[in-house]
């Protein structure tokens, strides 16, 4: 007998939304319920395009919708502590978007709402799920004594332009939790945390924009017998690999948010390569992780860890880099 799918309801209705519904629509554990938008209007032609049999525009009127096992969450980093609660205790599942939250002590509130409530709560951050990752731990393991890593990710964003004429732009917007460190450098910062946990200390400068928001940066992490360089922009672009550069050889990465090309330079001049997959959209690697979470048959107490402590590393860049949210407020 087929087993029951989880249905799923889905808070966002931007490209990123239309990105994970269309890998989701490829996962046998998916079922599109609900689709939410603040705009009434909007949630109906969302639903319409996606396939949704019922549409919101009220989110405590979603979180009541007993015929909704899980919820996407792709809103504003500033709205996800409180849609994740609102929707966990209501007994529904969360699989939010990077970053997860404002800052630390919303992280806090989150984990312990899912163990109180009996809920799975996952980052969906792509790339720690990819088979990717684990071609790169493989090779990390082959390059001998780890000196230094260089993770970057630059991208030109597409509404760099419109902001730079005056248009307000929620990823641009210090109220939004935004900005490139929690939109792209998180990135860098959750790879760093997964293979090689807390450093002793962190510098970080940041190009800083009008509004008090940061465009692009740069984090140093001393590690005592390694450093780990972090590059971030959302203001410029890159095409240099990243790397992680052993006594024995340097592992090179084409993309560290989606890692598809992987190899090893050896010292000695010999080279490896490494099967990573198909490749394509990687979004389906966190469903499924989360989909079998849900189902009891994985634990993701150690995506957990890494949330957290990448949370408490953005926290203390942004304190040296003087990036204020309007949700640090409750901190204090």
């Amino acid at each position: 007998m087929e087993k029951n799918k989880i249905r799923f309801a889905t808070v966002g209705t931007s490209g990123i939304t239309e990105q994970f519904l269309g890998e989701a629509a490829k996962n046998s554990d998916f079922e599109l319920r609900a689709v939410y938008s603040r705009d009434r209007d909007r949630a109906e032609q969302f639903a319409r395009q996606q396939g949704a049999e019922v549409y919101y525009d009220n989110l405590d009127a979603m979180a009541e919708d007993s015929a909704i096992d899980a919820v996407y969450l792709a809103s504003p980093n500033a709205m996800h502590c409180a849609q994740a609660m609102r929707f966990m205790a209501s007994g529904k599942h969360v699989l939010c978007e990077k970053s997860l939250c404002s800052n630390l002590f919303e992280a806090r509130r989150m984990f312990e709402a899912a163990e109180q409530n009996g809920v799975i709560l996952m980052e969906a951050m792509r790339s720690l799920h990819d088979p990717g990752f684990d071609a790169l731990k493989e090779g990390i393991s082959k390059i001998g004594k780890i000196r230094r890593v260089s993770f970057r990710y630059c991208q030109y964003s597409s509404r760099y332009d419109a902001f730079k004429n005056g248009a307000r732009q929620n990823i641009f917007d210090p109220g939004c939790s935004a900005g490139a460190l929690m939109d792209i450098g998180v990135y860098c910062v959750e790879p760093m945390a997964a293979l090689f946990g807390e450093p002793k200390s962190l510098q970080a400068v940041s190009v800083m924009l009008d509004g008090g928001i940061d465009g692009a940066g740069t984090v140093l992490a001393d590690y005592g017998d390694m450093t780990a360089e972090l590059v971030y922009s959302k203001i410029t672009e890159s095409h240099l690999p990243s790397e992680v550069q052993g006594e024995a050889g340097v592992l090179l990465i084409d993309e560290i948010a989606c890692p598809e090309k992987i190899g090893i330079r050896y010292n000695d001049g010999r080279t490896e390569r490494f099967d990573t997959g198909p490749g394509g959209n990687n979004m389906r690697f966190e469903l499924q992780a989360f989909a079998d979470a849900v189902r009891g048959q994985k634990s993701i107490a150690k995506y957990r860890e890494i949330s957290m402590l990448s949370m408490k590393l953005m926290d203390r860049v942004r304190d040296l880099c003087g990036i204020r949210f309007p949700a640090d407020g409750e901190m204090e």
